[in-house]
């Protein structure tokens, strides 16, 4: 069990300068969590080296990337992509004539999800297979770093692989019914993830969430070994999950968004990090805030411990620099509403009886019951409709603050953290903006 840890104090100024490196483990798509850690590296000066899933043709055969769409991802992130497939993941691997996961659920019936099976032992032989897949492409990875990254310069490498869902049809229509089902159309998440598609969600969540991590710091090891005998330092962050202290009631609270179905992966991915960090390797998982991405689309209702951040940065970091921010937020609401509303209904449903019931830290991550989730969801949808514009939320403003200011964390702790997991709650966030560590974030 890991202990709750949050940052206590921000990290002093870490010393990476000009040559030295960022590589990202896992491709940018849009803007979320890892656009905060490359920014960062760029502020810093530093080489920002990026990896690629490759891409699936129609036939379902990994490849790199083509010349435009090289191109494209490269924009993407602001430098040169190490062209490597390192998709995550077991759910295309056909393995001893037997098709893959993927291609046996293309039938599968959503009404059908407690009844489906698999082979005996098909699951860890696609597993195996997709371990072995992966590891050999970031062997390559590795080697190609290998030859980019000066000897001597100092690494992060940041890790930012997640998810897992499988790719089949089925799945999506039963993830909505858990995560956003209410009436007959609710679907515990209890009951879906003691189903053979819940077990498979565990083992694919655990792969690409977790392992790739232990992967990562196995494979880079030469590295590492390399560029600390010749003075630089190497470290390696991971995002992880497991709550987030948030303004409740006048006082910073650990609360979480439940049902997630993802959390035993983040706490596998802890472990991981723990055990290197036992072993002298510089390995920290932080735990971030909640935001809304277009990934995290799907759990409707998450959003919500966003709202108490604009309070925690007026009261880390003052009215005056608070202001811009409240002023851009209370311009996306409707007329007649008010932000002090929007915070007021935000509170109430963070400081209810209902959900003070299911959050318990040691007993995390919590499954959902019916009630529960027709609360959380009608707050969701209450608090959405204050805005004027459905495209033009203030989760989707205090979102961008929250990356750019983990990632800014991250960074700078990397250097020289506390410790193998560390929470970033809104407090530190209010915090990191007062100062100038937080400069041009706001």
């Amino acid at each position: 069990m890991t202990d709750y840890r949050p940052m206590q104090e921000l990290p002093g100024k870490a010393g990476y300068k000009t040559g030295d490196v960022l590589v990202l483990v896992g491709e940018l798509f849009g803007r979320g969590y890892a656009n905060g850690m490359v920014d960062e590296a760029r502020r810093l000066g530093m080489t920002v080296i990026g990896t690629t899933v490759g891409r699936r043709d129609a036939d379902g055969s990994l490849r790199p990337l083509n010349a435009e769409e090289l191109r494209a991802a490269e924009a993407i992130l602001g430098g040169k992509i190490i062209n490597v497939p390192l998709e995550a993941g077991f759910d295309m691997e056909a393995v001893n004539g037997q098709p893959s996961v993927a291609e046996q659920l293309k039938k599968a019936r959503p009404d059908d999800w407690n009844t489906i099976t698999f082979p005996e032992g098909f699951i860890e032989q696609a597993r195996a297979a997709g371990t072995a897949r992966f590891r050999s492409a970031l062997s390559m990875v590795a080697a190609e770093l290998g030859r980019q990254i000066p000897e001597g310069a100092s690494v992060v490498f940041a890790h930012a692989m997640a998810g897992g869902i499988p790719r089949a049809r089925v799945f999506m229509p039963l993830l909505n019914r858990v995560f956003k089902g209410t009436g007959d159309k609710f679907l515990a998440s209890a009951d879906f993830w003691q189903s053979n598609l819940g077990r498979l969600c565990d083992a694919s969540f655990n792969e690409v969430t977790a392992d790739t991590f232990r992967y990562l710091l196995e494979e880079t090891a030469a590295i590492r070994t390399r560029n600390t005998t010749a003075g630089g330092r190497v470290s390696y962050t991971a995002y992880g999950y497991h709550g987030t202290g948030v303004l409740v009631g006048g006082e910073y609270r650990w609360q979480s968004y439940t049902p997630y179905v993802q959390g035993w992966a983040k706490m596998r991915l802890e472990q991981i990090a723990a055990e290197a960090f036992d072993q002298g390797i510089v390995a920290t998982v932080f735990n971030c805030p909640e935001i809304q991405t277009n990934s995290s689309a799907l759990f409707l209702g998450v959003e919500i411990s966003l709202y108490p951040l604009l309070t925690a940065i007026r009261r880390e970091a003052g009215e005056a620099l608070a202001a811009p921010l409240y002023e851009r937020c209370r311009q996306m609401l409707k007329e007649g509403e008010t932000l002090e509303r929007l915070l007021e209904r935000a509170d109430a449903y963070l400081s209810s009886p209902l959900l003070s019931e299911l959050l318990d830290f040691a007993a995390w991550p919590q499954h959902n019951t019916g009630a529960q989730a027709e609360f959380m969801l009608a707050a969701s949808a209450e608090l959405m409709g204050m805005h004027a514009d459905q495209k033009q939320l203030v989760c989707a403003e205090l979102s961008r603050v929250v990356f750019l200011a983990t990632g800014r964390l991250m960074v700078q702790a990397a250097w020289q953290p506390a410790g193998p997991v560390v929470w970033l709650n809104h407090d530190t966030i209010g915090q990191l903006l007062s100062g100038p560590m937080g400069a041009g974030i706001l």
